[in-house]
């Protein structure tokens, strides 16, 4: 009987861990954004930050096992479900819409084509309205700011290059950006 309560409880556990795992994979899914270790511990109803960080390691290995398109990745912010760079560019066209909107899209591409930048300098080529798109990429993880005195430097993060398939290589990178850029100006002409 001991035996039988054993494997009942056993089956108990593990499909609750499934149902954990489902509900992070959703809650990752539907938010599109990063989510805190803590915001996932409070959807699944598991306050021990280890606890909830074996769920999210677990998941992710499944992305791995399975060979699938997407993958989780724990950025600055927390952890996000997006899809694996060598698959972006066969269907970013099928996008219903990107994730970020133009105002951070281009404020963006300023700080990535200029970084490290102060942030003075990007507000005054994009406006007092890059605050909050600074605000919006920092909690994407797709820039961190680093505070020198009164001076705040930005720069782009590897989960950005990973996000836009860019390269680590700085030069390389510029380059890359550089051809984006005159291929949205020439389809901008072309409208």
């Amino acid at each position: 009987m001991l035996i039988e309560k054993g494997l009942v409880m056993e089956s108990n556990l593990e499909n609750h861990n499934r149902d954990a795992l489902a509900l992070i994979e959703a809650a990752l899914y539907v938010a599109g954004k990063p989510l805190s270790v803590e915001t996932l511990g409070s959807i699944i109803r598991i306050r021990s930050a280890d606890k909830v960080r074996g769920l999210i390691k677990t998941l992710a290995q499944e992305y791995v096992n399975d060979n699938s398109a997407l993958e989780l990745v724990e950025i600055t912010d927390g952890f996000v479900l997006q899809l694996k760079p060598k698959y972006v560019p066969r269907v970013r066209r099928l996008s219903i819409r990107p994730t970020l909107s133009k105002g951070p899209l281009r404020t963006l591409s300023f700080i990535a084509y200029h970084e490290p930048v102060v942030q003075s300098r990007v507000i005054n080529a994009r406006g007092s309205h890059a605050y909050k798109h600074i605000k919006e990429l920092a909690e994407w993880g797709l820039i961190e700011r680093e505070k020198l005195g009164k001076t705040k430097i930005i720069r782009t993060t590897k989960a950005f290059l990973s996000y836009f398939d860019l390269s680590h290589n700085a030069r390389l990178r510029k380059r890359q950006l550089g051809t984006i850029f005159k291929s949205v100006m020439i389809k901008r002409e072309e409208s």
